[in-house]
């Protein structure tokens, strides 16, 4: 939504929350893409719901204190948090209804098509029910514990984001009715198999109706009379108070638990839900009319990912596209000779994660290693990064590991880990008071010829295997001294608690990565006003932070050509002949979340190439510690530049941001071949990693064995 400015010159701004909704719009046009495989489309589908799950814990829950907190103040785009609120619904609502339009009129038929079918309980033989049953009494029948609602009494707390079942229950003999609740544990799969003969073909019912089908047997001497499934959606905005936690890790553990049980600010249950039983879920849940949710099907489509990843159904899923070894990479050496050799840079998931993996399992198992400092911000849940930590740790290595607590949803893990990482012996740091630690760093501190020598990887991603074949990412590692003295004053400012200094190369925040961004842009701005060539390229997640934005606004009112790709929020306003008619900005949506940020200035015609951890949001530049690191090396810097560009290229997976919020596919233009960033770089990272086997392949010299 445009902005409300009272004045006609104010610079104009996107509604934060709308501009959000309004990727997430893009991912759901993926899913109703006919062209797609099934089972993509799908995965598409339910990463729509698990975005709105976040969502609303987050945005809306924090919106929601806001108006509680009776705090008017309009931002940016001028809405006030209740006019956010009421904009947010509208558009929530019409997502909804085309989520559910999609997977009832066209994904749940074309998936019966070729197999794979979600039945009712009425639809399922007496066979195959005597079959249910059995599954129920042995798997499902001891995980559940109902609760009882009583009448005029306290009413039970419901867990968040599970799903329940809500029973009417009529005594066989007195007749008298009363409800009761079955929250069904997550740790039952959403989507149960049913015997089939066909081995081509999946059958499943949702748990709920499974539990709905069979709750009888929790209730002796009842009978059910009528039952829904409902989900409710907690804030999960819960702030730990730093100022008063003197144990972090005990704080963390106190906001898990108030997350569970926090205020509602969602309550999904089908449009066909009785009545009664409506009044009685807002009654427990403590819904108010602006907080529920009514679907046309089942809520939590979230868990529909599962169907997506289904063994046997390959051909309704994209052809792999497998991660391939860097040329940089030698076979048979080690990383520190790798790296010793030149700087390597490397792009994920086309070019694998393994090296930083390997950088980081070398060392904790070398003799010269004797130090090991990183942050952990995100981890695999088998996560080789930590059991290559432990490893070191229990190898008498001196490790360092910044856990960040804060890393919202992962903090149940975090702790876990950090636990065990302490157990083992090494040294943990609960990030920064204040602030997330959110910066992509590992430090290898290792002995050479009589000196120490430091060896870096700095990222954009996080330490975790598994969004590493997800997400698109840029890896560095070099053992330049610049690079090795900024890390370790890195890790001593933020382990020692000292001031994030400006460094020789890295520009970290919330010190110093504004102040030199709006210098960088500032530069460019000056150069366009003495008529000579200025440009401005970045690849971000995310736009919202408003000097940032201002800054820009002037840049193009100078003349600098601005092309911005930005995968989720933007609150720059395009196409705006005052401010904006120099941006550019597009998005891509693709089979891979991107992820990584890319920034490049001309900067006269010596360029200024950075890739960073932090998007430009004032969370990320102001109240995080990030790090933006400068890529200096030529060849590097020119791959870098030629990577920005394929991102502007593409005209077959990148929309138009316009002015009023919304986007629009690029159309191919007329004559012009189609071009796929994501496919590109894939062919890329395949060419040169078969051109370095060709190349080994006939520098090898056979052994002749001796007379």
């Amino acid at each position: 939504m445009p902005a409300k400015s009272a004045k006609t010159n104010d610079p104009p701004f996107i509604n934060r929350e709308l501009s959000w909704l309004e990727f997430n719009q893009r991912v759901l046009n993926e899913a109703a893409r006919g062209d797609l495989p099934l089972l993509e489309r799908l995965k598409f589908l339910a990463i729509t719901a698990s975005n709105l799950d976040e969502f609303f814990q987050v945005r809306v829950g924090g919106l929601m204190l806001m108006r509680r907190s009776r705090r008017n103040t309009p931002d940016p785009s001028g809405l006030t948090p209740t006019a956010n609120l009421a904009a947010i619904r509208q558009r929530v609502l019409r997502m909804i209804e085309n989520q559910y339009s999609l997977l009832n009129q066209d994904l749940l038929p074309a998936l019966a098509s070729h197999g794979i079918r979600l039945l009712t309980t009425d639809e399922v033989d007496p066979a195959r029910a005597a079959h249910m049953a059995g599954v129920f009494e042995d798997t499902v029948f001891p995980l559940l514990t109902p609760l009882a609602v009583q009448s005029g009494g306290e009413p039970p707390v419901v867990p968040a984001m599970q799903m329940v079942v809500a029973c009417r229950l009529s005594d066989t003999e007195t007749r008298e009715t009363r409800h009761a609740l079955i929250p069904i544990p997550d740790t039952l799969p959403r989507c149960v198999p049913l015997p089939v003969d066909d081995a081509d073909s999946f059958e499943f019912l949702l748990i709920e109706n499974l539990v709905t089908a069979h709750a009888a047997a929790l209730f002796p001497g009842e009978k059910i009379t009528a039952a829904t499934a409902f989900r409710v959606t907690r804030n999960g905005d819960i702030a730990v108070q730093e100022e008063d936690a003197i144990d972090l890790a005990g704080e963390m553990e106190d906001v898990l638990t108030a997350r569970r049980f926090a205020d509602t600010v969602r309550l999904e249950m089908p449009k066909r839900c009785p009545r009664d039983l409506a009044s009685m879920i807002r009654r427990v849940t403590g819904a108010g009319p602006d907080e529920i949710i009514r679907p046309d099907g089942p809520p939590g489509l979230a868990s529909f990912m599962d169907l997506a990843f289904l063994p046997g159904f390959e051909h309704l899923r994209d052809v792999e596209w497998p991660a391939r070894n860097s040329p940089a990479l030698a076979p048979g050496a080690t990383m520190f000779e790798t790296i010793a050799a030149g700087d390597v840079l490397l792009h994920h998931p086309y070019e694998s994660f393994e090296p930083v993996l390997r950088l980081v399992e070398e060392a904790a198992v070398d003799p010269d290693v004797i130090a090991i400092k990183q942050v952990l911000y995100r981890t695999a849940k088998q996560s080789r990064v930590i059991d290559a930590l432990i490893r070191a740790a229990e190898n008498g290595k001196h490790v360092t590991a910044l856990v960040e607590l804060k890393a919202r949803f992962d903090e149940a893990r975090n702790l876990h880990r950090a636990d065990e990482l302490q157990r083992a012996g090494v040294q943990i740091v609960y990030g920064v008071k204040n602030l997330k630690t959110h910066a992509k760093i590992c430090l290898v501190v290792r002995r050479e010829d009589g000196r120490l020598r430091r060896y870096v990887h700095l990222g954009t991603g996080n330490y975790n295997e598994s969004t590493a074949r997800l997400y698109t990412d840029l890896s560095y590692l070099t053992c330049k001294p610049d690079y090795g003295s900024d890390a370790s004053l890195f890790f001593n400012a933020v382990t020692g608690r000292s001031k994030l200094v400006r460094f020789q190369r890295l520009v970290p925040a919330p010190t110093a990565m504004k102040p030199r961004l709006l210098e960088l842009i500032t530069g460019e701005a000056d150069r366009a006003k003495q008529g000579l060539p200025a440009r401005i390229d970045a690849k971000i997640n995310s736009l919202q932070d408003p000097d940032i934005i201002k800054a820009l606004y002037k840049a193009s009112r100078a003349g600098v050509e601005i092309r911005l790709n930005v995968r989720g929020i933007c609150c720059l306003k395009p196409g705006d002949a005052r401010f904006s008619k120099n941006i550019h900005v597009v998005s891509i949506i693709d089979r891979f979340l991107e992820h990584s940020r890319l920034f490049h200035f001309h900067n006269g015609g010596d360029p200024r190439v950075f890739f960073s951890s932090a998007d430009w949001m004032t969370r990320n530049l102001e109240k995080r510690v990030e790090l933006m690191v400068p890529v200096e090396e030529p060849a590097l810097r020119r791959r870098l530049i030629r990577m920005l560009d394929a991102f502007f290229k593409d005209n077959t997976q990148s929309s138009l941001l316009l002015a009023d919020g919304t986007s629009e596919r690029l159309p191919h233009p007329r004559g012009a071949k189609a071009f796929r960033a994501q496919e590109h770089f894939h062919t890329e990272a395949k060419r040169a990693s078969k051109a370095r086997e060709h190349e080994r392949a006939m520098t090898f010299e056979p052994h002749v064995p001796s007379n």
